[in-house]
């Protein structure tokens, strides 16, 4: 029972607001009558949810349908995506899904290698993750030494000799940049901090192995497993604002960041 279940209910209470209105309360209005005028309090009240068909019908197909806007509340995406951004996430990318139900409606792709996605927690459906596709399924993932291994092959990364954007960071943290398959990203790791999880999985049909791009600070498929495909949402593509809590402003470099 998410904002979608809500978003749901509004929608079709106020569609059969608007049939009744069309179909009982329109024709039977006297010649000249204003139609939006009902004459008693029940038919005012239906008129005035009428009136949000079109608005909640419009708002429920986008959101639902064609892309769909959410907040990164965690540092587990960084560099990627950083604390405050609003970014939205490409709702048809993994197939047409019907909003609050997740049925799939048409089979329009899967997520590859390398996306960055948005999916329905496995342990808890009512919250939604953001986590880069490591491994799709019939993969065998591992990692050792903060080196990240695909069907036995070490991923390739290279160390960025300068840490972009000027920005204030730990010694200990160093920036790579990795490539999956012909993905390229950056990831973070920390030198100071040990890899707690040194393991190998293998992906079942019909899941996706994710992680975090901030490595050391990303609770992921290597704490809790894999996400199963009726808990895919979208696949993330733009930034669309940042407001950064701390210091109670815009971030105005992030607007149109385009995700990678």
């Amino acid at each position: 029972m998410d904002f979608a279940f809500f978003l749901l209910l509004a929608t079709v209470l106020s569609a059969a607001c608007w049939i009744y209105w069309r179909t009982i309360i329109r024709p039977s209005a006297p010649d000249g009558a204003d139609a939006l005028d009902g004459s008693n309090l029940p038919e005012r009240i239906v008129v005035f949810l009428a009136e949000f068909f079109p608005v909640l019908l419009l708002v429920f197909v986008l959101r639902g349908f064609v892309a769909e806007p959410f907040r990164i509340p965690s540092g587990s995406m960084l560099p990627t995506l950083e604390i405050g951004d609003f970014i939205l996430v490409n709702k048809f990318s993994y197939g047409l899904r019907m909003p609050v139900f997740n049925t799939t409606l048409l089979d329009l792709g899967s997520p590859e290698r390398g996306d960055v996605m948005v999916f329905r927690y496995p342990r808890n459906t009512r919250v939604d993750y953001i986590k880069r596709v490591i491994g799709l399924p019939g993969d065998r993932i591992a990692y050792y030494r903060k080196q990240l291994y695909i069907n036995g092959q070490p991923v390739p990364k290279e160390m960025l000799p300068d840490l972009p954007d000027d920005q204030s960071l730990a010694p200990s943290l160093y920036w790579y940049r990795e490539s999956l398959d012909e993905v390229e990203h950056d990831i973070w790791i920390h030198s100071d901090r040990s890899a707690v999880i040194q393991n190998s999985w293998q992906v079942p049909e019909g899941h996706y192995f994710v992680m975090g791009d901030n490595r050391d600070n990303s609770e992921d498929s290597r704490y809790w497993g894999f996400v199963p495909e009726k808990n895919l949402v979208g696949k993330a593509f733009l930034v669309w604002m940042n407001w950064d809590s701390n210091q109670r402003q815009f971030q105005w470099e992030r607007i149109g960041h385009r995700i990678r």
